[in-house]
């Protein structure tokens, strides 16, 4: 590379760290004067908005989550070449997406206190392998409506994904130093998702995992927000 190409290349991963850094679950749960850390789990993510303030947070957590993994991915993929920049463009896109996986996992902001990123990787494996990173979102969907371990709905989704795309790099007969990079990087976001569920492990282990079933936690809260509605509407009369 260049020094124009290793400028940006600096740029891209500083830019990703910090675009990391936002965390849409604390800045929604602020919106509604409490603090998501303090809430449930403790853990500023998609699932821990859903039971405590309701499906349409969780769910706009989940969006901004999965855009902010995409932008820096799909910048660093375009600035690079884009499909016809070759490995280059596919290390951009995993170095872009790794430092926003680790801005949101140890943000400097909060003291390096975090999520566990899966939302942000899922939006970094939607730009190099759309199709199959939505049929894998919907059988984890499925799994999550039958089961009651979320943490094991992740390792599913990141490992069949990173399996698909480990092949698809063995057979894109790169340079073999450049083959050799971007399995590390995929390797490391593999190992990311495993280490920040550490906690979620050792308890399925003892057996003291939390259970939660997707579809039930849903109806729970579809129930709280209907409530929560007719209260409002009765203050409002009152």
């Amino acid at each position: 590379m260049g020094a124009l190409e290793i400028a940006l290349f600096v740029m891209l991963i500083l830019g990703s760290y910090f675009l990391g850094n936002f965390n849409f679950a604390r800045i929604i749960s602020k919106k509604q004067n409490k603090d998501i850390t303090m809430q449930g789990s403790g853990n500023p993510g998609t699932m821990n908005m859903l039971r405590t303030f309701g499906i349409k947070q969780g769910f706009l957590t989940l969006v901004l989550d999965v855009i902010k993994g995409v932008i820096p991915a799909a910048t660093g993929f375009l600035i690079f070449g884009g499909a016809s920049g070759g490995a280059m463009a596919y290390i951009a896109l995993y170095s872009a997406g790794l430092a926003v996986v680790l801005g949101h996992n140890f943000p400097v902001i909060y003291k390096f206190k975090g999520g566990k990123g899966v939302a942000c990787m899922l939006g970094v494996f939607l730009v190099v392998r759309p199709i199959e990173t939505l049929i894998v979102v919907l059988v984890v969907f499925l799994y999550l409506c039958i089961f009651d371990y979320a943490a094991v709905g992740s390792f599913i989704l990141i490992t069949v994904i990173t399996l698909v795309e480990a092949y698809s790099i063995n057979g894109a007969n790169y340079d073999l130093t450049y083959e050799l990079i971007l399995k590390c990087l995929l390797f490391v976001l593999f190992f990311l998702t495993w280490f920040m569920h550490r906690q979620n492990i050792f308890r399925m282990l003892i057996g003291k995992e939390n259970k939660v079933n997707l579809m039930n936690s849903l109806k729970k809260i579809g129930k709280k927000d209907k409530r929560n509605k007719k209260e409002e509407k009765r203050k409002e009369i009152g």
